[in-house]
Parts: structure tokens; C-alpha cells; sequence
């Protein structure tokens, strides 16, 4: 890591998060450089360039979480071309305002679930996003883009139970018996 980041800037000293018990990488780490425009530098630079195989994501230190707990600019986006990686999704958003972060949701394979989040640094840049993108096509799918609501602020969806346990049946009874009875 020191390699990449220095051929930016001076790094001041650099720190891989491990687990506490296997000391293996949890996949993030910080990097601080003597400068402010290094740093800048860097986020323009380095941002989604692949290390190790894998492609990185770079983003301001936020000591304080209340801005990232508060939802403030945090917008959702659903039904993506599932060709679009995080480096996409950034492209496209940053044209209204400051990211602070920017995500593709994927699964254990690494391909992507079809939606994503990206996290602005302020209300204003969140509302022209969602206004100008909301209904637009990207890639081969058309986007919702919606204010980003935590699981407990969601509408609960409406349960519709469709299947029933049927207990003692008699034992003679076949496939086209339970159709029968039940209407099938």
C-alpha cells in the first residue's frame, strides 16, 4: 500500500484494520498524508484503481459517524444494469455534488445485486440527484433513485401468506384428493 499511495505524496503512515483474533485484514485500512492536496490527489487518482485484484474504494475519513447515522444526502438507487460497478455509479452521481461515499450493493460472488447507495455531503446535492436521475435510463435499465430510508423507517411490506399446513391427512389420500378439497 505504501508503494501506491506514496507515488502521490508523502504518506505520514498508513494502517490495515485486521480482526482481533486472526490478525487477518478486514478489507479497509487508512491512509494519511502530509498534505491536503496529496490526499486530493489520491481520491482523484487512485479512486477504483485495483490493488491486489480488487478494486478500491476511496473516501474522506469521517471521525464523526453522526453525519453518516443521520441519513442526511444519503440516496438509494434500485434496479441498476447489473454492468454497473461502483466506479459507474460514481461517475454519473458526482456531476451533483460532493461524495462522500458510493456503493454498489454485490453479493458473496462479487457480482452486483442491482442496487446501490451514495452517500452526499450535503441534503441539497442528495435532492438534485434524485430529481434528475430518478426515471433515467443507465446502462439498459431505467433507475429509481429514492431518499434513503433506514430498515426501521421503511413501510413495512404487506404480507400475503399463500401456504397452509395440513395435519392428519388419511393416509389413502393422493395429490388430486388435497386439489380436490381445497379447490386446486
Amino acid at each position: 500500500l505504501y508503494e501506491i499511495f506514496n507515488s502521490v505524496g508523502p504518506v505520514g503512515s498508513i494502517r490495515v484494520c485486521r480482526d482481533g483474533v486472526s490478525r487477518r485484514s478486514l478489507g479497509y485500512g487508512y491512509v494519511n498524508f502530509h498534505a491536503v492536496s496529496d490526499a486530493e490527489r489520491a481520491l482523484d487518482t487512485l479512486n477504483y484503481s485495483s490493488i491486489k485484484g480488487r478494486a478500491c474504494r476511496i473516501m474522506w475519513s469521517q471521525r464523526d459517524p453522526s453525519l453518516r447515522k443521520s441519513g442526511v444526502g444519503n440516496i438509494f438507487v434500485r434496479n441498476l444494469d447489473r454492468n454497473i460497478d461502483n466506479k459507474a455509479l460514481y461517475d454519473t452521481f458526482s456531476l451533483f455534488g460532493n461524495i462522500l461515499s458510493c456503493k454498489v450493493a454485490c453479493g458473496p460472488n462479487g457480482n452486483s445485486r442491482g442496487y446501490g447507495f451514495v452517500h452526499y455531503e450535503t441534503e441539497e446535492a442528495a435532492k438534485q440527484a434524485i430529481e434528475r436521475v430518478n426515471g433515467m435510463q443507465i446502462g439498459d435499465k431505467t433507475v429509481e433513485v429514492t431518499r434513503f430510508l433506514k430498515r426501521d423507517d421503511r413501510e413495512p411490506a404487506p404480507v400475503t401468506y399463500t401456504n397452509i399446513y395440513v395435519k392428519n391427512v388419511p393416509a389413502d389420500f393422493d395429490e388430486e384428493a388435497l386439489k380436490s378439497m381445497f379447490g386446486g
